[in-house]
């Protein structure tokens, strides 16, 4: 019982000095709100009011019709510009697409010459580029087939492919990309908290106060993971409640309380590489720089990013060991499918598993380092 009373008081010790550290409470409500709307809202799902020129040198019906099948929201209201435009226009990045049609357009088409059509694209726009080149390719072709038949209906395909979206039936970005978002935002406010939290001790000298009192490592360091674990799971849940589903409207297919419990466990992992990590670096500039070592590669490499399985062999054998990659399938799984503990429970397991071992690591590092500084 003694034990237990140590560690929560000091846990409120935390809590106390987290509330009287004014840029940390900022972090904490911008990742858990603003930065969830935002990751949520500021890349458009599709080609979206795309900026395109065109030269049209045949000035044609099918020049013209051409013209007229560019408008929005796809892409912007199509700027007639003479050829010797593109360039400069291209140059100051006016345009990402400056599509070109030939003279004797029209001509050639009925004669059945097969004219070439040039299409530029400023590909240093990666997102319009990709996806815009090919809408424009569907486009064109599928006017000049309209126009040589001369009606727009279409013979029917010889298969029916009926497609169906699970999960996201809208193919929304920002069902994927705000519950993305709180995911990274758990690993990395866990980590940062904890971390900040015990340098913080150090530069203000509060850690040698601790070590004449009758506490052990094992007790700083049991409060330190509570009390910042408690803070991210509350806001996790503030978000997941109030920012998901209330502001942004994307449904929660799975049970937000096993989901809590899964990032309980999860939290037990990654506070314990915060104090880790804390032990290592001398100062908040060096525990920064390690961060960025640590969590870039966590947060890229566990699947929630990019689909594990199209990552290297290695890279998804050594990424097993990495507590993100299990609570990025447990979460996405819970989350977006409805999934149950019946599904989830060998990523539960794994993270328990990877999390006593950070522990029991984090707690020997802080030991030798409560030793040096006794």
């Amino acid at each position: 019982m003694r034990h237990t009373a140590n560690i929560l008081r000091l846990g409120i010790k935390e809590l106390r000095s987290l509330w009287r550290d004014p840029m940390m409470l900022v972090l904490i409500a911008y990742a858990f709100s603003l930065g969830i709307y935002v990751a949520a809202s500021a890349m458009p799902e599709t080609l979206h009011k795309a900026p395109i020129a065109i030269v049209d040198e045949d000035q044609s019906p099918l020049s013209n019709r051409i013209t007229g099948a560019f408008y929005p929201p796809h892409f912007t209201k199509p700027a007639l510009i003479p050829l010797g435009e593109v360039d400069p226009a291209m140059d100051a990045g006016r345009y990402t697409f400056a599509l070109d049609l030939p003279p004797d357009f029209q001509r050639d088409v009925l004669a059945g010459r097969q004219p070439t059509v040039q299409l530029n694209i400023d590909a240093t726009r990666m997102s319009q580029a990709f996806t815009g080149g090919g809408y424009i390719q569907q486009i064109v072709q599928g006017e000049v087939s309209e126009f040589m038949r001369g009606t727009r209906a279409t013979a029917p395909p010889p298969v029916d492919l009926a497609l169906r979206a699970r999960f996201n039936p809208t193919l929304a970005q920002s069902w994927f990309g705000s519950v993305m978002e709180i995911i990274n935002n758990v690993t990395m406010l866990s980590i940062v908290l904890t971390g900040a939290a015990l340098i913080r001790e150090r530069e203000h000298g509060t850690i040698e106060h601790l070590l004449v009192m009758p506490v052990t490592p094992f007790e700083i360091m049991a409060s330190k993971v509570w009390a910042m674990g408690l803070v991210v799971l509350v806001a996790c849940a503030f978000a997941l409640l109030f920012v998901i589903e209330g502001i942004l409207k994307v449904p929660i297919e799975g049970s937000i309380p096993l989901f809590l419990l899964g990032a309980g466990l999860h939290l037990f992992a990654t506070t314990s590489m915060g104090i880790f990590m804390g032990t290592i670096a001398r100062s908040m500039p060096q525990f920064g720089l390690l961060l960025m070592l640590v969590l870039l590669p966590l947060q890229m490499l566990s699947g929630g990013t990019t689909p594990r399985e199209s990552m290297p062999e290695i890279v998804q054998t050594v990424m097993l060991a990495a507590p993100t990659t299990h609570f990025v399938k447990m979460a996405q799984s819970i989350l977006y499918r409805g999934a149950g503990l019946d599904v989830v429970w060998p990523q539960f397991l794994a993270i328990i598993a990877i999390g006593a071992v950070f522990f029991l690591i984090a707690l020997s590092r802080f030991r030798k380092t409560i030793g040096t500084m006794a």
